[in-house]
């Protein structure tokens, strides 16, 4: 009899999928969050559910098995995008990533690369109950719950949960880590505060946007005389953006194998800079593209091609075009891939190369090689070259892209059996291809009379091996690398290299910088002021002190300074500390002022750019 009883409480559609429910959200909780917070992840998300299901109960009484898989099944995809996202980009997926949809056939091999089959269990149930669905005996189940539970009880349980999670939304809605919100209001709970916060937030005020208070919000000292004022002026300018490049790879030896023997050597020649940080989101390799050229922070949600592809910007290109430069920028894939077509009117390229220019030809990943890139970049840019004019040119390389699983024929380093069949053995493979080809546009650059005309910018575009994506082993390998754990300081860590031949010389500048500084330190090097000019980078060349705020890759309120990297908790009281070089964090590494500026300048960075004026 208890039996019976049991059976036929369980055969109720609540508490049935109520079960299955709490298998995903534990799922979702042990993947995204760490195993100690599984129950916390149970008792924030199980109301949520139960809010949905409750309406289930009053509004489709007649059908509500058909409704119960359906709303199951967005759940789940809800919590599968969750955390699949989480395993490369480190934070939480909200809607607004429903933007970069068009985006995933293009990278589908970086999305299978990152998907464990244990995933795919949240989707077993649906598939179970579609083929039992065939049954008769399942289809006259559904038929028997065609009928109302007690109103009262529904009612109980709607207003119960409708308050448990009212509650944890609202104790935690001024968290500023995105993160720490999510595990405390539940997944479902963080979803619906992200798109009603989103809808209500206002911009602040452009006015408040001047270059006093960025400077005072940044720290920064300007000099009278600064270091390299000029000495690159009248040089052409060309920008190199290299795909998922980190910097342990300059100076790294594998079994003693130089992974990287061409920048390698241009570091010891030029001006490297070891603490240089990446400071892109969504958008990745465009993100890029857009803080480097304009000297803006990347969008709060969305990726900033798209947000921001139909402003007028504020750009390197236009400044240097005032100067007389002529502009260019090339890239092997489709241009409407992150919608570059209107990111590059936005920035003001005089014209741009793509696939169409490219071609087919020997491809790697969804575009020609790196090989070709360059190729057939050095030919124009040797073309623009004889007009008489200077020209700026970025070149963004791609045959390095996740999940780097490049063809045999280019693989020119030889991995030792413990680095086999793993993301870090094929990462380095992949790394050492690109910078093959770099010494390649390097030696035809010298030879059609370039390089000795020219002033170089060489830097990773973003980081390559996330550690949310890495398993035990191949940790273990980083750890080898490093001699010590692999943590958030080396992970946003990429190289840049400023090469000017008979300009720069051999130094290694350990002032901290990131993508934001690249276009005022070249302005620099060219003697061109940009005094009047709205932007938040500095010069590194000159500027010692810089604070860089982050808000992808790590949880928003994340900043890197001249002693590594912070990351909040619940709120700056409760965060870490995350020092270069392995050091021993300390409580005096970051402290609370530097956090509140950090999230200004965010602040007035949204502000400036959402108001600015549409491009033609």
């Amino acid at each position: 009899m208890t039996f019976t009883r049991l059976g036929a409480w369980l055969s109720k559609p609540f508490v049935f999928f109520s079960i299955l429910m709490v298998m995903k959200i534990y799922l979702a909780g042990v993947v995204v969050f760490d195993s100690s917070s599984a129950w916390l992840q149970l008792a924030t998300g199980i109301p949520s559910v139960w809010v949905l299901f409750c309406l289930i109960e009053w509004l489709a009484p007649r059908r509500k098995l058909g409704v119960y898989v359906t709303v199951n099944l967005l759940l789940t995809t809800i919590y599968f995008a969750v955390i699949m996202y989480y395993k490369y980009f480190g934070v939480i997926v909200t809607y607004h990533a429903l933007q970069q949809v068009n985006q995933v056939t293009e990278v589908k091999g970086s999305v299978f690369s990152l998907l464990h089959p244990y995933f795919l269990f949240v989707y077993i149930d649906i598939v179970a109950v579609l083929l039992l669905l065939i049954s008769r005996r399942f289809r006259q189940w559904g038929k028997s719950l065609s009928m109302r539970e007690s109103n009262v009880l529904v009612s109980a349980v709607f207003v119960l949960s409708l308050s448990v999670s009212v509650t944890n939304v609202w104790i935690h809605r001024d968290s500023i880590n995105e993160l720490k919100q999510a595990e405390n209001m539940g997944i479902l709970g963080y979803e619906a505060y992200a798109a009603i916060s989103s809808v209500t937030e206002k911009a602040e005020d452009p006015g408040n946007v001047t270059e006093e208070a960025i400077a005072k919000l940044k720290g920064e000292q300007h000099s009278a005389a600064p270091l390299y004022w000029g000495e690159a002026e009248g040089r052409n300018v060309i920008v190199l953006q290299l795909e998922a490049t980190q910097n342990f790879l300059i100076d790294l030896k594998i079994d003693g194998q130089e992974v990287t023997p061409v920048m390698n050597k241009l570091m010891k020649e030029h001006f490297y800079f070891p603490h240089f940080y990446q400071q892109v989101g969504q958008g990745n390799t465009s993100d890029a593209e857009f803080v480097v050229n304009t000297s803006f922070y990347i969008p709060q949600h969305g990726a900033a091609a798209q947000d921001y592809g139909d402003l007028a910007l504020p750009s390197m290109p236009k400044v240097l075009m005032d100067h007389g430069y002529q502009t260019a920028t090339f890239h092997t894939n489709d241009v409407q891939f992150w919608n570059r077509k209107e990111l590059y009117k936005a920035l003001g390229f005089d014209r741009y190369y793509d696939a169409e220019f490219f071609g087919d030809e020997d491809t790697v990943f969804f575009g020609s090689s790196d090989e070709v890139l360059y190729d057939k970049a050095a030919d124009e840019l040797l073309k623009m070259s004889r007009s008489g004019n200077p020209f700026y040119s970025q070149i963004i390389s791609m045959s390095s892209h996740h999940p780097f699983d490049i063809p045999e024929r280019k693989v020119k380093f030889q991995l030792p059996k413990r680095y086999q069949g793993t993301m870090v053995g094929d990462y380095i493979q992949a790394q050492n291809y690109t910078d093959y080809s770099l010494g390649l546009f390097i030696e035809k650059l010298k030879k059609n009379g370039l390089w000795d005309k020219s002033v170089f910018v060489i830097y990773g575009d973003h980081m390559g091996l996330p550690i949310y994506s890495l398993s035990n082993h191949e940790k273990d390998l980083m750890r080898e690398i490093y001699g010590r754990e692999y943590q958030y300081a080396e992970m946003m860590n990429i190289p840049l290299l400023v090469v000017a031949p008979g300009v720069t010389e051999p130094k290694r500048l350990t002032q901290t910088g990131g993508q934001v500084d690249i276009f005022p330190t070249l302005a620099n090097l060219l003697g061109i002021s940009l005094q009047g000019h709205i932007h938040f980078g500095q010069d590194i060349l000159n500027e010692v002190d810089n604070l860089l705020p982050q808000r992808y890759y790590l949880p928003s309120g994340s900043f890197v300074n001249g002693k590594g990297i912070f990351v909040p908790g619940l709120e700056f009281k409760d965060g870490s500390n995350y020092p270069f070089n392995g050091a021993k964090a300390s409580e005096k590494d970051s402290t609370e002022e530097e956090y509140n500026r950090a999230l200004e300048l965010l602040r007035l960075s949204d502000s400036y750019v959402s108001h600015l004026p549409k491009h033609e």
